[in-house]
């Protein structure tokens, strides 16, 4: 699986609406909306490199409100929380 982390610069009066059109996008599993340099941040995972060039520039970048896309494809995941997620499964509290 190929992860990219797509950031998006969108017109500020439409970042809802815009957001949840990337949302609904197949391939995209989450979009954030956040301060700083840019509106949105949207994750998308896919099976092909291929798959990227069809869907950051032919169905995120053409989204209206979207101004401009920046994409940084992620390596390696070091994050312990799906590891913890995965061992905890019939793991009930004893609370």
């Amino acid at each position: 699986m190929i992860t990219a982390i797509v950031l998006i610069h969108a017109v500020a009066d439409s970042i809802p609406e815009t957001a949840q059109a990337i949302a609904d996008i197949d391939g995209v599993t989450e979009v954030y909306s956040c301060a700083g340099e840019v509106d949105l941040i949207a994750i998308v995972r896919v099976h092909a490199h291929e798959e990227l060039a069809d869907l950051i520039p032919a169905k995120i970048g053409k989204v209206p409100g979207v101004i401009d896309t920046d994409t940084h494809i992620a390596f390696r995941s070091y994050s312990t929380a799906d590891t913890e997620s995965a061992f905890a499964i019939g793991v009930e509290d004893a609370d």
